[in-house]
């Protein structure tokens, strides 16, 4: 399954797809009407332009980090992340429960709706989870009788991960993937 863009990735694309056009449309001025000076005119304009989306962009970005309340997350400790995460996914209409601390096989949450039953590894991390993450989640599927396994993180994942998560069918949800869900919840309330 191929991986899907960010849209931090997408947007910046497509910026660089419009500044790329700007400095080809300069170009273009330049060998129809021979002059120097509008083609000048043409690029300074575009690369305003260029810089005007691009903070728009940025700034819509910030507000919606803001919105969903990301940076409380980043503060918490582990435990707090979870009993979040419980409640998180309770919003969004599962049937959430913690699993004891100490000795929890694998899984902080499991997760059910619809008859189908979800271990949860949570991972609130400054950095990159890594494959142990996967591996931990992975392996408490069987534990628990569940049909699928799920990482959660606040943060993002090391390419080593990402590589054992979709060869053993492991859901990897990032920050872009978190923050969506917390928006969607926050709107229908």
């Amino acid at each position: 399954m191929a991986r899907r863009k960010s849209k931090k990735k997408q947007q910046q694309e497509t910026v660089n797809a419009i500044g790329s056009l700007v400095i080809l449309g300069g170009l273009g001025m330049l060998y129809y009407t021979r002059s120097l000076m509008i083609a000048a005119m043409v690029i300074v304009i575009g690369i305003i332009v260029v810089a005007l989306v691009s903070r728009l962009i940025n700034e819509a970005r910030l507000n919606r980090l803001r919105r969903s309340g990301i940076a409380e997350i980043d503060k918490m400790d582990g435990i707090q992340f979870e009993k979040y995460l419980e409640q998180l996914f309770r919003l969004q209409g599962y049937k959430a429960n913690a699993t004891q601390a100490q000795g929890d096989y694998g899984a902080d949450l499991v997760i059910s709706r619809n008859g189908e039953k979800i271990v949860v590894q949570a991972k609130r991390y400054s950095k990159n989870v890594g494959l142990k993450a996967v591996q931990e989640a992975y392996g408490a599927v069987a534990h628990y009788k569940a049909s699928a396994a799920w990482v959660v993180t606040n943060s993002g994942y090391t390419q080593q991960a990402v590589n054992l998560a979709r060869s053993n069918n492991v859901r990897l949800i990032g920050r872009d993937e978190l923050v969506e869900m917390i928006l969607a919840v926050r709107g229908k309330r």
